[in-house]
């Protein structure tokens, strides 16, 4: 079975609330089966326009993934992230 993955693009507009958005998101996502390949770090982008900050979580599989962003536990934490930053997610199915 493929894994799944939540893709955010993120440009953060009030650094410091956002910080208790991470504090908060971890557990959750971690609890939740996610395993965080991507987050913040250098990057650069080389076509198209972007957001400042991507993030890449991993799940056993795309029903995890999607289960995790629908998490009522998550999904008040994320109204942390949406006042203080804006941002593209995607949910993905991996490849085989």
């Amino acid at each position: 079975m493929p894994k799944g993955y939540i893709i955010a693009h993120i440009t953060v507009t009030s650094p410091d609330p956002y910080q208790e958005y991470v504090r908060l998101d971890t557990p959750i996502l971690h609890g939740l089966g996610g395993r965080f390949v991507v987050r913040g770090g250098q990057s650069e982008t080389v076509e198209g326009d972007s957001q400042d900050r991507h993030v890449v979580i991993e799940f056993p599989s795309y029903e995890a993934a999607k289960a995790a962003y629908n998490d009522p536990e998550y999904q008040k934490v994320a109204q942390i992230r949406r006042a203080n930053a804006e941002s593209v997610i995607i949910l993905v199915e991996g490849a085989e």
